[in-house]
């Protein structure tokens, strides 16, 4: 596949069959994100495979987040909001977490190094379309919880970027709708 037909052609597909993703697919998919432009080589990146039962430990995670919000749990729309924080961790087979563990070696930046991971995450969406995979990047309040944080080990100083949901489609998704090109682009010359 060409990579700007790729580029175009990639979707971010929610509704996914409850089959099993090869180990083997799921590690081209992230080893296609280590291959990200990262500045000083650091390579901030770090990856956490969640599947099977592992999907029942962060849906433990999200609903300590929803009860830590100060939500009321006995209303209606409280009962909702944790029923579906709970459910999220199953609407994939397979969720790779991406981390930035932002290094501290003076020279890199930690804008460098979060940007890095988001390029990390865009090889891997382009790398799951190519296997024939459907992803779809997560983030959200969840993400950037010391919840999250703390069940990956992370540092403080360190970020949960994406939770990449992947595995195979069950529904399809027709292109969106994009702005001319020339209200994006302001030539300098």
């Amino acid at each position: 596949m060409d990579v700007l037909d790729a580029i175009k052609s990639r979707r971010s597909i929610a509704k996914m069959k409850d089959l099993p993703v090869p180990k083997e697919l799921i590690e081209q998919v992230i080893e296609a994100g280590t291959w990200a432009p990262n500045r000083y080589l650091t390579e901030p990146w770090r990856f956490f495979v969640i599947q099977s039962n592992g999907r029942n430990e962060l849906s433990k995670v999200m609903e300590n987040i929803v009860i830590q919000s100060g939500i009321d749990l006995e209303s209606e729309e409280g009962k909702r909001k944790l029923e579906k924080e709970k459910n999220k961790p199953f609407r994939a087979p397979v969720i790779i977490a991406v981390a930035a563990e932002v290094t501290e070696n003076g020279k890199a930046l930690r804008i460098e190094e979060l940007g890095a991971v988001y390029a990390a995450i865009e090889n891997m969406l382009l790398a799951a379309h190519g296997l024939g995979l459907a992803a779809y990047w997560k983030t959200g309040n969840a993400c950037y919880n010391p919840l999250m944080k703390e069940f990956f080990h992370l540092k403080e100083k360190d970020e949960v970027l994406a939770l990449i949901n992947l595995g195979y489609a069950d529904s399809e998704k027709n292109p969106p709708h994009k702005r001319p090109l020339q209200e994006l682009i302001k030539w300098i010359e």
